[in-house]
């Protein structure tokens, strides 16, 4: 079965760091862009970083500067690399990628982690 698993999530203090990964199992024959999502309680979901095959980035204006998305196409995975967290970057982190399988190209998203952050 082709999916995507997050880990890496926990408790940290405002200030502190975490590292997310995102696996892929499964027949993938190939993966072409790769984010980083985010859905706090009662709100939207929101895009938090990118990138693209080739290794091009980008970021949410609220998490430039201290988060950094990174790919290892050898492994089929992908990483968040979060520092000088924020109570306000507390959420639930998804992964999402266009995988190709046995059925073509499609989207693909994980099942989150959770990442809190205390003041």
């Amino acid at each position: 079965q082709v999916q995507l698993v997050e880990s890496g999530g926990g408790l940290v203090q405002a200030g502190g760091s975490l590292r997310l990964s995102c696996a892929t199992s499964g027949s993938v024959y190939n993966i072409n862009a790769m984010a980083w999502y985010r859905q706090a309680p009662g709100k939207g979901r929101e895009l938090v970083a990118t990138i693209t095959s080739g290794g091009s980035t980008n970021y949410a204006d609220s998490v430039k500067g201290r988060f950094t998305i990174s790919r290892d196409n050898a492994k089929n995975m992908v990483y968040l690399q979060m520092n000088s967290l924020k109570p306000e970057d507390t959420a639930l982190y998804y992964c999402n990628a266009d995988l190709w399988t046995s059925r073509g190209a499609r989207n693909y998203w994980g099942q989150g982690t959770q990442v809190t952050v205390s003041s």
